[in-house]
Order: C-alpha cells, then structure tokens, then sequence
C-alpha cells in the first residue's frame, strides 16, 4: 500500500490529546471521529551499520492495533512511502528478506530500536462518512537496542495519513491549522530515523538542534544564514561546477548509477511498472562511463566490472526484449485492416511469446539473490570507497570531460559516416546496429558531462538522443523481420495462412527503408551543430 502522511512535532514536549485543533469544516471534513487510544509495540531491525536507515527505509514488528505484523516501508517521495506488510511471526518473512537483500547481502539483521507508542486515534470524514485521513498523536517512547542498550527517550508527534486515494492536497489544507495550534513539520521523516538521532552514543545531535531552534523562536527551524544560502544556491552551485575535478563529475555520475541499481531492487522484486528497463538502463550507463571516462578511472579496475555489469544488464533484459518485441508486432497487427487479417496470427504471435518464456520471474529474481549479483554489489561499494582515480581526476572538469565525448562522437562518426550511401543489406545493418551503441555511448557521455560544460553538453545529448533513437528503430525492424520470418515458417507448418504475416514483413522492410533515407540528413544536422554544442570550449 501507499502510505502519503506528514508529521508534526509539539513545540513544548507535551501531550497533545486535549490540544489539536478542531478541523471540522476543513477542506470537506464533516466530522472528527474519536477512534480511542492503541498500544503499539514496535522493534526495528536493520543491519549493524545502520544500511536500511541509511536509504530511509524502516524494517519493523509490531504488535498491537489492527496492522500487527512486519512491516517494511521504502521511500518514494517527500511524505510518501510505499509499505509492504506480512502477517506476524517470530521470523522476518522470506519476501520482505528479498525486498531488502539489496542492502543487506551478507551481513545479519539485528533488533536496533524498541519503540513503544501510546495513540490517540481521529479519523476525518466527509458528509457521507467516507474517510478523508486519519489523524493521530502519538506519544512515543523509544530505546537503542544496538550496538549496546541505551536510555530510553521520549516526545510526543501528530501524524496526518491520507485514506486509500485521498488527496494530498488536503494535507496542505490541514497544515496552517496544526502549526498555529504549536506544531511544526517534524524534522526527520520517520519515528525510527528521530529514534536513532536522539539515541546517537556519540552525540544527542537531533536535540541540540531542537534546543537551538527553540531558542531563537522560529517554527520553521530556518536561520537566517539558511534563507540566504537559498537565495544564492544556484550562484554556489555554478561555482562548485566550475571548480569540480574531472574525478569528481565522474565519480558523482558513477554513484548515481550505482545509486540507482540499488533501489530499484525492491521494485524489480515488486514487478513495478518499467522498473527492469530502469536498472538496466543503469548498468548500461554506467558500463559506458568507464569506458568514456577511462582517462578518469583505471580501466584494469573498471573493465571487470563492466563485465560483470554486462551480464546482469542481459538478464535484465531476456524478458524486456521479448515483451517489447511482442508489443511491437502486436502494435502493427492492429493497423491492418480487419480484411487483411487471414489467419489466426494473433493467437500465433501470443503462442509464440509464451513459447520464449524462460519462466523468467523466478530466473531474475534468483539472479538478484544469486551470489554473483551480491558480490557484484559489493564490489561496487568498493570502487567508491576507494575509486581506481588516474591523474587526470585531478585536473579540471571541462577539458578533460569535453575531449571525452569528442573521442565518442568521433567514434560514432568513424562507424558511420563509411555506411551513409552504402546499400542496403545485412552487412550494413550490422555497422547500424553497432553505431546505435556508439551513439548511446556518446549520449550518455554527454548527459554525465552536463555539470561539467552545462546546457551544450544537453544539447549534444539531445542530438545524439535523436541518432540512437532512428538507429533503435530500425534494429528493432530488423530483429521484428527475423520473427515474423520464424511465425511464417511455424505458422505454414500448422497449415494456417501466411498472407497477413508477409504483409508484417513487408511493412517492417518499407519502415526500415524510411529509417535509412532520413539518416543521411539527421547526421548532417548533427555534424553541423556538433562543434556548436558542446566540442569547442
């Protein structure tokens, strides 16, 4: 489920159960319903150094209230995150052990904070009854369980949790009346994460800070000196870009990449819509860094993982190439007229793409589980915690990341440019389907170099956003023909038709042939505007 809440904390340490404020008549609230107190019980797991807390997500069993059982929540956005429960049991369910393998691997979980609360329960209803959010104040106790057991601590928050398909907007609205009735945004996202600060063994950094703000008076927490670094926020920003070191911009787009792979996991688990594209787009980007930056990383380093990173990109991709072939078919089946149509080729192409399942669910998410991905995972930790830098690192942003994707583009250009005017066939189409990875490459080249040389290297990567796209559409042609060539044979066997499936055929020729004369004049926009974008300083 999707849980969308804002909390609130009390300015003065105190119990709010007799001080919210009345919120009938607010934004189509009819009616606040009393709904009594609950005891929760909680105990937070997460691995000894803390990862889960790390990417915001909570790990917890919970006892009491009418959700009693684990409960893992990961984060998708400000005041959103997505929960995924389980019945209670002594034992974290095997599921929700997958859903956070990404971040835990090898090393154990273990109990990390005891959390008792005392709610108060409200639910906010409209005129017909139907409930808008429901509101609560929690009076929490909380105590540190690892590395050693710590004092408890406690205070007292507000939360505000949208029903099933409200509407934030109503969150906006409820806000005004909660600060003037004394609350303020909370400053951490979640009961855990406050937990852990106000428990810190080595220092109550979260309550120095709340003392702090007290002090100077203001609800919002922001000094003076933070509204200012506001406003010249993007003033420091072009002077942090213009300073940066090639190792920087690069190790900076590495992490990301690497950032990304990481958190799609749960999804990818989870069968979210377009999550396998996503990681694997990661990899193939972040592959291509190390071999666009190879003057900034140390390739006897970074040439076995892109390896590694080769492979799991393939797996990704056994069903995502399969499902978008099928689509692609389908999609031209349907612009045949109904009369043109002989033959069962639609139940054809479905029987098919079934036959092509490789029950590939199960296979992937055995490969996230798989030693070889964890190992890969770590290695990854590794190369940022200690990065393979060469001496140009050190040197400054622009020009060593300018020559980098002036050596892709040329790489591109060399591949190509012989081909234009060549004839059709399939020796040609297998130069165009190696220049579509080059064009890739440099698109990728020139979307990590935009902090480095700014709105030229987006243009570049427009441009070559542009190339690698015609070239994708006519591989896919390509490798379409090929099928439909396969459902003929099939189909010609079983005694069906084969009419409809040749017209396919023919489309996919014409539509290749389209893609083939518009390519000479799209590259000679590009190497028009090439030099203008992004290769000259």
């Amino acid at each position: 489920m999707r849980e969308i809440e804002r909390k609130y904390e009390t300015t003065d340490d105190g119990a709010t159960s007799g001080g919210l404020p009345e919120l009938a008549g607010v934004a189509g609230i009819a009616q606040v319903r009393d709904q009594g107190a609950v005891t929760l019980d909680a105990t937070y797991y997460d691995t000894p150094g803390q990862r889960l807390a790390a990417d915001g997500i909570t790990l917890r069993r919970r006892t009491g209230g009418d959700d009693a059982g684990w409960h893992l929540k990961l984060p998708v956005g400000p005041d959103v995150r997505d929960e995924i429960r389980a019945p209670l049991s002594d034992t974290l369910p095997a599921h929700l052990a997958g859903l956070v393998r990404s971040r835990v691997r090898g090393t154990g979980l273990v109990p990390l904070v005891h959390l008792l609360s005392e709610r108060n329960v409200r639910h906010l209803v409209d005129s017909d009854g139907t409930l808008l959010a429901e509101l609560s104040a929690d009076r929490v106790t909380a105590r540190r369980l690892a590395p050693v057991p710590g004092d408890p601590v406690s205070w007292t928050e507000v939360e505000v949790e949208l029903a099933e398909g409200g509407d934030p907007a109503l969150l906006d609205a409820l806000e005004p009346h909660l600060t003037d009735a004394g609350l303020r945004r909370a400053d951490l996202p979640s009961k855990l994460a406050r937990a852990l600060a106000e428990t810190d063994p080595r220092e109550g950094g979260h309550k120095l800070e709340k003392k702090s703000r007290k002090k100077s008076g203001g609800k919002s927490g922001k000094t003076s000196g933070q509204k200012s670094g506001q406003k010249s926020g993007k003033k420091d920003a072009g002077k942090e870009a213009a300073e940066a070191t090639a190792g920087d911009i690069v190790l900076d787009y590495v992490r990301r990449q690497i950032t990304t792979i990481v958190t799609l996991d749960p999804a990818v688990r989870l069968d979210a819509y377009d999550s396998v594209h996503r990681m694997r787009v990661a990899t193939r980007r972040l592959r291509s860094a190390f071999r666009s930056y190879r003057k900034v990383l140390d390739r006897t380093v970074t040439d076995p993982i892109g390896a590694e990173l080769k492979w799991l990109a393939a797996e990704l991709g056994i069903d995502r190439d399969r499902e978008v072939l099928t689509a692609r078919i389908g999609e031209r089946l349907s612009e045949v007229p109904v009369e043109l149509r002989l033959g069962p080729v639609a139940a054809r192409l479905q029987i098919w793409s079934h036959a092509r399942r490789t029950g590939s669910r199960d296979r992937l998410i055995g490969v996230l589980d798989g030693e070889r991905h964890l190992a890969l995972l770590d290695t990854l930790d590794a190369l940022l915690a200690d990065p393979p830098l060469r001496p140009a690192a050190a040197r400054p942003a622009a020009e060593v990341i300018r020559k980098a994707v002036l050596r892709d583009y040329e790489r591109l250009a060399d591949r190509l440019e012989p081909v234009l005017d060549a004839p059709s066939g399939p020796d040609r189409d297998v130069v165009l389907h190696e220049a579509r990875k080059d064009a890739k490459r440099a698109r990728y080249a020139a979307e990590a170099a935009r902090p480095a040389l700014g709105a030229p290297a987006k243009a570049f990567a427009g441009l070559m956003t542009e190339v690698q796209e015609l070239l994708g559409d006519h591989q896919d042609s390509v490798v379409a023909r090929e099928a439909l060539r396969e459902l003929a044979i099939q189909a010609h066997a079983a005694g069906e038709s084969t009419f409809t499936l040749g017209l396919l055929h023919g489309r996919e020729e014409a539509r290749a042939a389209d893609r083939e004369r518009e390519l000479p004049g799209l590259w000679a926009e590009v190497s028009r505007r090439e030099h203008r974008a992004v290769l000259e300083p």
